[in-house]
């Protein structure tokens, strides 16, 4: 009998998936495609942590969502949440009648230009395919995250890539000294829609984007995003400048349309001691400490 107890107990376990946050390195904008996407140029990096998800699986063929952690207020388990229009999209490919119970525990901030809604469709692609046991083609399954949206691909393998075009051009990158990167993020409590922050940028591209060092990235990256962002949320120029001012830093910088900004340091003490000062400042602010995810 206690065997079987175990095998019961083993058989109930959730399998269990992390959707890593997204770091724009940097983010140059170039044209206006003819799609009305705007083409990009940037190098997404990925953070060890980040939303957990977890799914177990239904015999009833029915999809469910579950929401909690401290960024779930507000969030809609329905059809629009990315974590259920994933799931659909990967069960009505696979031809339907895949059930599953899903929860996503929302440790990031919602709308922060951490990738988070994005993250959180690739994990549930990963974790679906793993608790359904199928294997759908690379090209299948990019194709199902670039419905979802622009920077799901990109989220799917969650590694250090150049990344162009809408988000479909996706190329692996090694950037000296970046994997295991100490690595803080702070966000000022402040949600920004991407929308309105493209909507607000100038126009003018100001050109390509090289990326073969940290020190590149440093002296000739930039987030063209980041002006008009600062439009909209003045309080991100307080952040960068408090990130930038600490000792240590290698890189800070604001990530995707914001608000969340992010910096790379020299050790994990100065990143820790970067995290306190920031917090005992800014205690309405959300900070995260976490390193470069290296693959």
């Amino acid at each position: 009998m206690p065997h079987h107890d175990v095998m019961v107990e083993a058989a109930a376990m959730p399998m269990t998936e992390t959707a890593y946050a997204k770091i724009n390195l940097a983010l140059h904008v170039r044209a206006r495609r003819d799609d009305g996407y705007h083409a990009l140029e940037s190098i997404f990096a990925f953070a060890e942590d980040g939303d957990e998800l977890s799914a177990q699986p239904r015999d009833d063929g029915a999809i469910t969502l579950l929401i909690d952690g401290p960024f779930a207020a507000g969030l809609d388990v329905g059809g629009d949440n990315l974590v259920m229009r994933a799931a659909r999209a990967l069960d009505a490919y696979l031809g339907g009648g895949h059930g599953a119970a899903l929860r996503l525990t929302k440790n990031l901030p919602v709308a922060s230009g951490i990738g988070g809604g994005s993250a959180d469709a690739a994990a549930t692609l990963r974790l679906l395919c793993r608790l359904w046991g199928v294997t759908p083609s690379a090209e299948a399954l990019s194709a199902i995250a670039l419905s979802l949206g622009s920077d799901v691909p990109a989220c799917l393998a969650s590694r250090t890539s150049f990344v162009g075009g809408r988000g479909e051009e996706i190329a692996d990158i090694h950037i000296a000294g970046l994997d295991g990167a100490p690595l803080l993020l702070v966000n000022p409590g402040i949600a920004l829609s991407t929308g309105p922050v493209f909507a607000g940028w100038d126009r003018e591209d100001r050109g390509g984007l090289l990326a073969d060092s940290i020190e590149s990235l440093v002296s000739s990256g930039r987030n063209d995003l980041e002006s008009s962002a600062l439009s909209l949320a003045p309080v991100i120029a307080d952040v960068i400048a408090s990130l930038r001012r600490q000792h240590g830093v290698l890189l800070a910088r604001m990530s995707g349309s914001g608000a969340t900004c992010f910096a790379l340091f020299h050790t994990a003490c100065d990143r820790d001691a970067a995290a306190a000062l920031i917090a005992a400042d800014h205690p309405g602010w959300w900070t995260m400490t976490s390193r470069i995810r290296s693959l």
